[in-house]
């Protein structure tokens, strides 16, 4: 089957039942079509429908919906409503049915447990009240140093629940980079864990949240998580407190009357240079937006079971708490790694937390699919219905072993795409378009999103900048204490249109495609090309596992594309192999594109949630500052790339 070609369509019965098309029945909308261009032109009835169809509660209504006095870089929306996420995820569910499941958690040791919502809201009470005795307060922000976790989702809705702030830090984060993000603002408390167990080993979490509370300055309280054995955990008497210890003797929480625009997170995202950027997100924007994508895009309903692969410390993680419990489903957690300790975990766990919705990255298919899908087809997968995609463009032959040959062309991937400063996604299949390989569907709904060339003008069926004209409820209400820096970022290229910074394509059919960053796009002898289109030749390869391209300065060109791969298991490349390489790319990209080095390595640099990272790539192979590298889950691999 030709790339461009509809692979997954849904029947007559499947669309019916989709939260979309129930949707459109209600607003008497034909298409979806239809649909996506009302949303776009007609912002606050598209939102204030969702709203309504949802069943978001507001304690009380709004002023008006959007407010874009200040332009559309300072949107803000549901003006004056009283608005608790906490409320809006638990209490509603907890009256209706207290004993429906609400969320499934389970260790890299295999221990799982299960909360109803009735259970989830007592634990939230209580850890929100535990933190109003430690001095936390509306408005104040609290660090959370947590693996992915049953204590990880509490903490961020009792946070919420009492108008406090959440910080969310990576789990895999060393003491430096913990420390940054607890300097401004500065939380009165960290909720940490003492340790957890990652790919067999023990990771003494508690060690590093002390050595980044001195780094930062101090702090009033810090309440630990006991994962691993406490008597080898060190505590610091009259700052330290055991999480349990706190629970057992807090008052449960009310939620407080906290307003739409009052802050509820602030989510760091890593720069190329300099500090983290502080994204702040704000109670009720994120909450619908978030909401209206998880059940219009994904089509996440009632009866699912949904979890992404990721950490707190990354939106995704955020994202999923928000996105099943908003929409009354339940959600699961997976502290592990999902190919520990076999490349089956990921789909032992599917199968073990009974998951209907599974979220992934590209990267983490790449990774997986030299082991066969054998390994997929060990474990029952039959309640999988929709599998999520987010971080980065897909390669075609990834896509198609991931549908074809693990989801045996039954399950449709919804491939979504934004970020943190997003809130949410831009771009996302919907059920009801169909599904073409590797694509992003089209503009998520509420979205005005366009390709611009140079001019500011639209293209079609070129590559050029997504851009987003006008605003929506999800967007970062600005970088914290940063504003020009927001500005500079997002705003400054085009008058009241947000530029993204990725390349994207619309084909003759209206489907959307990402290329990659537009500051990791090479420009060979006056020739643009995306980084993926070269690593798609090279991992469409059976001998290839993962590959990053990267430009090199060269006098006569301005840039030659070096090439680095990591071999698939039991390879051992040679120079036969190397020249196969550059042999398939001239066939496939034309000789302008042959990689002038090819380079095999390792591993490469990478995310927590296995996204690449080229420019660190580069910056190591110019012998430069590669800039932050706080957000890497392998910084070992920066050692194979030298030299």
């Amino acid at each position: 089957m030709d790339r461009f070609e509809i692979a997954w369509e849904p029947d007559q019965e499947t669309a019916a039942a989709t939260n979309t098309s129930k949707f459109m029945v209600a607003h008497q909308i034909d298409s979806y079509e239809e649909l996506v261009t009302r949303s776009q032109q007609d912002p606050e009835w598209f939102w204030e429908a969702v709203v309504d169809f949802l069943g978001i509660p507001f304690d009380s209504t709004w002023a008006s919906i959007r407010d874009t006095s200040r332009g559309h870089a300072w949107a803000t929306w549901f003006n004056g409503a009283s608005f608790n996420l906490s409320k809006a995820c638990l209490d509603r569910w907890t009256g209706e049915d207290p004993d429906r499941l609400a969320l499934r958690s389970q260790k890299e040791t295999g221990d799982t447990r299960e909360l109803s919502y009735g259970e989830l809201l007592s634990k939230v009470e209580l850890a929100a009240g535990a933190l109003r005795a430690a001095g936390v307060g509306r408005g104040d922000a609290v660090a959370v140093y947590l693996p992915m976790s049953e204590e990880a989702v509490v903490c961020l809705l009792a946070v919420a629940r009492i108008g406090a702030v959440f910080i969310p830090v990576f789990s895999g984060y060393g003491a430096d980079a913990v420390a940054t993000r607890l300097e401004n603002p500065k939380p009165k408390v960290m909720v940490c864990a003492n340790g957890f167990t990652r790919r067999g080993s023990l990771i003494e979490m508690k060690e590093i949240a002390d050595s980044s509370v001195e780094l930062a300055g101090g702090i009033e309280s810090l309440i630990v998580v006991d994962y691993v054995d406490r008597e080898r955990t060190p505590m610091t008497a009259g700052r330290d407190m055991w999480w349990h210890d706190a629970l057992a003797v807090a008052e449960p929480a009310n939620a407080v009357s906290t307003y739409s625009e009052d802050p509820l997170l602030i989510a760091y995202t890593s720069g190329t240079t300099g500090r983290p950027k502080g994204a702040v997100h704000v109670q009720a924007g994120l909450t619908v937006k978030i909401a209206q994508e998880a059940a219009f895009q994904l089509d996440v309903q009632r009866d699912d079971v949904l979890m992404w692969a990721t950490d707190m410390g990354w939106i995704m993680g955020p994202w999923m708490v928000i996105a099943g419990l908003s929409n009354g489903a339940a959600i699961a957690t997976y502290d592990g790694a999902p190919d520990y300790p076999g490349p089956d975990r990921l789909w032992q766990v599917a199968s073990k937390l009974g998951l209907t919705v599974l979220g992934i990255s590209p990267t983490l298919i790449r990774a997986l699919q030299p082991h066969g899908e054998a390994e997929a087809h060990k474990h029952d997968l039959s309640r999988l219905r929709v599998l999520g995609s987010t971080g980065e463009p897909w390669n075609p032959e990834p896509w198609w072993w991931l549908f074809r040959d693990v989801g045996q062309s039954r399950v449709p991937i919804v491939n979504i795409s934004g970020g943190t400063e997003v809130g949410a996604c831009f771009l996302s299949v919907n059920l009801l378009q169909g599904i073409k390989p590797t694509s992003l569907g089209g503009p998520s709904l509420g979205i005005d999103a366009d390709v611009y060339d140079d001019a500011e003008a639209p293209v079609r069926g070129e590559v050029g900048e997504l851009v987003i004209r006008g605003s929506w409820p999800g967007m970062t209400r600005g970088f914290w204490d940063e504003p020009d820096r927001y500005l500079a970022t997002y705003w400054s290229r085009f008058d009241d249109t947000w530029v993204h910074g990725d390349w994207a394509s619309i084909d003759e059919d209206g489907f959307w495609y990402l290329h990659g960053r537009s500051d990791d796009t090479l420009n060979i002898a006056g020739k643009r090309i995306g980084p993926a289109e070269i690593e798609s030749v090279a991992v469409a390869m059976d001998e290839v596992m993962m590959a990053a391209a990267i430009g090199l300065p060269d006098e006569v060109k301005g840039e030659v594309i070096a090439l680095y791969l990591v071999p698939a298991p039991a390879v051992d490349p040679d120079e036969s192999l190397t020249s196969r390489v550059i042999e398939v790319t001239d066939e496939t990209l034309g000789k302008a594109f042959r990689p002038q080095a090819v380079r095999w390595v390792d591993d490469l640099p990478r995310t927590r949630s296995q996204k690449i990272m080229r420019r660190v790539v580069k910056a190591v192979a110019m012998g430069k500052d590669p800039g932050d590298l706080t957000s890497l889950e392998n910084p070992d691999s920066l050692a194979g790339l030298a030299g």
